[in-house]
């Protein structure tokens, strides 16, 4: 038996971010990070936006399914972060990571 439960933030359950990872890589064919937020450009209430980018930085195409879905996978697995910031998920390591830049919101 673990001397900690594995869901409490010192001891984050890294089986779990890299089950996600791996079954978004399935999902989600060439991506290599998923950005999300609540922040979507075109809508004025608190919505899910992502977006995937390949390994070289090119955008990858999701339909408004998938990109829900991903978001709300992510969501779920990290209830704790503040979603109205951008963060990246890396599909290859499993770490998500807050975007300091936010596209396509003019401030």
């Amino acid at each position: 038996m673990l001397a900690t439960p594995s869901d409490i933030p010192a001891c984050p359950d890294t089986a779990r971010h890299h089950r996600l990872a791996a079954q978004l890589a399935d999902m989600i064919p060439g991506a290599a990070t998923i950005r999300v937020s609540l922040t979507d450009p075109v809508q004025t209430w608190p919505h899910p936006h992502t977006t995937a980018k390949d390994v070289g930085g090119a955008r990858v195409e999701l339909s408004r399914t998938t990109a829900r879905v991903a978001a709300r996978w992510i969501m779920r697995v990290w209830p704790d972060v503040n979603w109205t910031r951008p963060h990246t998920f890396d599909l290859a390591t499993a770490t998500l990571t807050r975007s300091d830049l936010v596209v396509g919101r003019g401030r």
